[in-house]
C-alpha cells in the first residue's frame, strides 16, 4: 500500500505564498530600476530640448516650438511637453498627459542670466501588468520550479515501511500498557474486596489467596493474548449471550403456570376492550351527535407577524373595520329564508388572534351547520375584496382563513387553522348530522395525508351549488352597499 506524504496541502500553501512573494519582489525591483532609468532619460531630454528651443523661446515662436516638441513626444515614454515663457504663460502644450499618469520633470530655460521660460516633460508610468508581461519567462519558470518542489516533496516525504512498522509497534505497546493498567486496577479492587471479606478472621483465607493468584495469572495471560485474539473473544462472547438468552427463555416458559397464562389472556382482553372503548370515543368525532350550535372562527393569515408590528393607530382602525364587516355579514345573512330559525348568540369582535361567532338553532328544522358554512364563506369573499382594495391603495390588509365546527370541537378547529390552514381556505369539522345538512349545498374534500384524528375528520370547502353561491353574492353586495353608505356618511 502506498502512503501519501504528510501535510501536502500545508506544503502547497507555503509554496504558493513563496511564489507570490517572489513575483511581488520582482515587480518592485523592476519598477525601481525603470523609474531610475526613465528619470535620467527625462532629464537629458529636457536639457536637449532647452538647447534646441532657446532661440525660438526668446522670440516666442510657437510654430517652431511645436515642431520641436512634437519630435520629442514621438518617444514612447513621453506623454506631454509643456513650454512656458518667462511670465509663466503657456506657449506650447503637446501630448495627452491628463489621460495618463506619470512623473513630471521641470527645468527653467535661461539665456545667460536672464530667464526666458521653462519646460515641463511628463514621463508615462509603467504598470505592474506590463512589468509582469516583460518578465513572463521568469514568472513561468518560478511557477514550474515551485510545482516541481511540491512533486518532489510528495515523493520523498512518504513514510517508509520501516517507519510504518515502528509506528504500529509503538501503538501496540501503548495499547498493551493501557490494558495492563486497567487489569491492575481491577486486581487491586478484587484484592480490596477479598481483604474486606476476611477482616473477621484477621487474615485472608487460602481459597481467597488462590483465587486472587488465579485472577492475576489469567489477567496477565489475557493481557498478552488480547491484541491478537480480539475476534475470537468477540465470537465467544456472542455465543455465550445467545446460550444464556435461550436458556432463560426456556426456563421462563417452563416455569409459567396455567394461572399466569390465564392472567395474561385476561389482561390482553382488557387491553382490547379498552382500545375498543377508546376507538368508540374517537369515532364520536363524527358520530350521531346533534348539532344545536356551531362556532365560526375567522383567523388572519399572518405569516410574518405583521399585525403585531403594526402601530396601534393603524391596527385598531383595521380591526374595527373587520369587526364591522363581520357583524354586518351576520345580520344580512340571517335574513335569508333558507336560514330561518338560526340566530347569533354573541357579537363578534376582532382581536389580534381573530374573531368567532356562535350560531344556534332555535328549532329542530333550523340549518345551523349550513348557516355557519355560509357565514364563513361570505366573510372570506368580503375580506378578499377589502384586502385587494387596500393593497391597491397601498394600505395595510391581511388575508383570512375560516373554520366551522360545533362547540365540542372548537378547540381542535383552532389548532387546525393554526397548523394546516391556508390563505382564503375554509375548514369544516362537524359530526354526521352537520355534514348531512350541508351535503346538498356544499362540496368538500378531505385533507391529503392526515397525521391526526382531527385532520382525518376535517373537510375542506371545495365549492357550492349555484343557488347558494348566488345567495352569498347577493348578501355580499348588500353588505358592501351598507359599507359604502357608512363611508359616505362619515
Amino acid at each position: 500500500m502506498t502512503y501519501l506524504a504528510p501535510r501536502q496541502g500545508l506544503f502547497a500553501i507555503i509554496l504558493l505564498v513563496s511564489f507570490c512573494l517572489q513575483t511581488l519582489l520582482l515587480v518592485i525591483s523592476t519598477d525601481q530600476q525603470l523609474s531610475k532609468s526613465r528619470a535620467l532619460k527625462g532629464e537629458q531630454m529636457v536639457a536637449q530640448l532647452i538647447d534646441e528651443a532657446r532661440l525660438s523661446l526668446e522670440n516666442k515662436d510657437r510654430v517652431s516650438l511645436s515642431v520641436i516638441a512634437n519630435r520629442y513626444t514621438s518617444e514612447q515614454d513621453v506623454t506631454r511637453i509643456l513650454i512656458k515663457d518667462n511670465k509663466d504663460d503657456i506657449l506650447v502644450p503637446v501630448g495627452n498627459a491628463p489621460m495618463q499618469q506619470g512623473d513630471t520633470i521641470r527645468q527653467i530655460a535661461t539665456n545667460g542670466d536672464a530667464v526666458i521660460g521653462s519646460v515641463a516633460l511628463t514621463l508615462k508610468d509603467v504598470s505592474k501588468g506590463e512589468i509582469i508581461a516583460m518578465q513572463w519567462p521568469f514568472v513561468i519558470g518560478t511557477m514550474l520550479l515551485h510545482l516541481l518542489l511540491w512533486l518532489i516533496y510528495g515523493y520523498l516525504a512518504r513514510p517508509t515501511k520501516e517507519q510504518i512498522s515502528a509506528l504500529s509497534r509503538n501503538i501496540q505497546d501503548l495499547y498493551r500498557e493501557q490494558y495492563n493498567q486497567g487489569d491492575q486496577r481491577g486486581y487491586s479492587r478484587d484484592l480490596e474486596r477479598g481483604t474486606t471479606g476476611s477482616l473477621a478472621d484477621g487474615t485472608p483465607s487460602d481459597s481467597q489467596m488462590a483465587g486472587l493468584a488465579a485472577k492475576s495469572e489469567t489477567a496477565g495471560n489475557a493481557a498478552q493474548a488480547r491484541p491478537f485474539n480480539v475476534h475470537n473473544e468477540v465470537n465467544e462472547y456472542l455465543r455465550t449471550q445467545q446460550n444464556q438468552s435461550s436458556s432463560d427463555e426456556t426456563g421462563s416458559l417452563t416455569a409459567t403456570s396455567e394461572g399466569d397464562i390465564e392472567d395474561k389472556v385476561v389482561s390482553t382482553a382488557k387491553r382490547h376492550s379498552h382500545s375498543s372503548q377508546s376507538g368508540g370515543q374517537t369515532s364520536k368525532l363524527s358520530a350521531t351527535r346533534a348539532v344545536d350550535s356551531v362556532r365560526v372562527q375567522i383567523l388572519f393569515h399572518d405569516e410574518f407577524n405583521m399585525l403585531e408590528r403594526l402601530a396601534p393607530a393603524q391596527r385598531l382602525p383595521y380591526l374595527a373595520l373587520c369587526t364591522q364587516l363581520l357583524n354586518q355579514a351576520v345580520t344580512e345573512l340571517l335574513k335569508q329564508p333558507l336560514l330561518l330559525g338560526v340566530s347569533a348568540t354573541n357579537e363578534a369582535h376582532f382581536e389580534d388572534d381573530g374573531a368567532s361567532v356562535v350560531l344556534k338553532a332555535d328549532n329542530s328544522h333550523a340549518k345551523v351547520a349550513l348557516a355557519g358554512v355560509m357565514l364563513a364563506k361570505l366573510y372570506l369573499m368580503l375580506n378578499k375584496i377589502i384586502h385587494d382594495k387596500h393593497i391597491e391603495l397601498s394600505r395595510f390588509a391581511l388575508p383570512a382563513k375560516a373554520g366551522v365546527s360545533d362547540e365540542a370541537q372548537s378547540e381542535p378547529m383552532t389548532h387546525l387553522l393554526q397548523s394546516i390552514g391556508k390563505k382564503e381556505q375554509l375548514l369544516i369539522l362537524l359530526p354526521a348530522a352537520g355534514l348531512k345538512q350541508i351535503s346538498n349545498h356544499v362540496q368538500v374534500h378531505s385533507i391529503m395525508r392526515p397525521t391526526t384524528v382531527y385532520e382525518r375528520e376535517c373537510a375542506i370547502f371545495d365549492g357550492g351549488n349555484d343557488s347558494m353561491i348566488q345567495r352569498l353574492a347577493d348578501v355580499r353586495n348588500a353588505v358592501l352597499m351598507i359599507e359604502d353608505e357608512d363611508e359616505s356618511a362619515t
